[in-house]
């Protein structure tokens, strides 16, 4: 078989031109730490990367509206304890002014003291947070809560706030609201008087209601006042305790999450990340093999017949 110099001339220029083409991919591997610089190298591998990087972005978001639930039930509880340690003042000021022995002008003292602890818990019920969002207005979040009714404006504070739960995601098959609604902390009370039908009493009304009765002595209204202050407190337990298991989930799912994430940062990083030591030993040995391919054909270009007749 007759073998021209262009012939071998073609197959030296595409053997170097392949080693060339191999180590410029291997410095750009180098260079850039990532096993794959093009896409259309490793179409498969790129596939699989893209997965790990979607479900990595899923589950950090998923910690970010974690973070936000928590900075808000974090603002909730700090409010409701306040309350409650209010409000156990309030029960502890009531039997003492229920008693017979007290007179009116003590009963009047007590009746200036409640009406600063209400001042205290009508503010604590229009907490905002950072944002300026109320705490306790469902998703009303830009309306205070609680204030007096445009038509009664020196009326006791009702509620303004909805009853909507508004849901963040915090994980695929996870959602927990991030708001509360005032009337489901700061409930009404069943009244009944006389012989009329029960009705319902809003919070600040009966606050209200049990303040006027300390101030004017009028003891069947102040026993009245004190039985709707079981009411007023267990609602407020009951939220503070309903906080505490949304706490508790978020824990929980805040711990999973980063198990998941610490496992998919693996997983990508075998996929992804190089392996230096390896790409670099793989480099040498291809400078190497260029250097020779390319020592040879230099070598291999400049002989003639008549080096062979010589």
């Amino acid at each position: 078989m007759k073998i021209s110099n262009s012939f071998l001339f073609d197959r030296a220029a595409e053997q170097m031109s392949d080693l060339q083409g191999r180590l410029v991919k291997s410095q750009s591997q180098v260079a850039s730490g990532k096993q794959v610089v093009r896409p259309s190298d490793e179409p498969n591998q790129v596939a699989t990367i893209q997965r790990f990087k979607s479900l990595q972005a899923r589950q950090e978001n998923y910690l970010t509206n974690i973070g936000l639930v928590q900075g808000r039930l974090d603002g909730e509880v700090g409010a409701l304890t306040s309350v409650i340690d209010l409000m156990f003042r309030v029960k502890e000021l009531t039997v003492q002014g229920s008693n017979d022995t007290v007179s009116p002008g003590d009963r009047r003292a007590i009746a200036a003291e409640l009406s600063g602890l209400r001042e205290q818990i009508l503010s604590l019920a229009n907490t905002q947070d950072i944002n300026g969002n109320f705490l306790f207005a469902g998703s009303r979040v830009h309306l205070k809560p609680f204030a007096p009714a445009s038509d009664d404006p020196l009326g006791p504070p009702v509620y303004h706030g909805d009853q909507t739960r508004m849901e963040v995601m915090i994980g695929d098959q996870r959602a927990l609201p991030i708001n509360r609604a005032g009337s489901e902390v700061f409930v009404r009370v069943v009244r009944t008087e006389g012989l009329g039908s029960p009705k319902g009493v809003g919070f600040f009304e009966a606050f209200d209601d049990l303040i006027t009765a300390m101030d004017t002595s009028v003891q069947k209204d102040i026993q009245r006042g004190h039985g709707e202050l079981d009411s007023m407190l267990e609602g407020l337990l009951l939220a503070q305790a309903d906080i505490g298991t949304d706490q508790a989930i978020l824990e929980h799912q805040g711990l999973m999450i980063q198990d998941t994430l610490t496992t998919v940062k693996s997983s990508l990083s075998k996929v992804e990340d190089l392996d230096y030591a390896k790409a670099i030993t793989e480099m040498n040995k291809q400078v190497l093999s260029l250097e020779a391919a390319q020592s040879s054909f230099a070598k291999i270009s400049q002989l003639t017949l008549f080096d062979y007749l010589r």
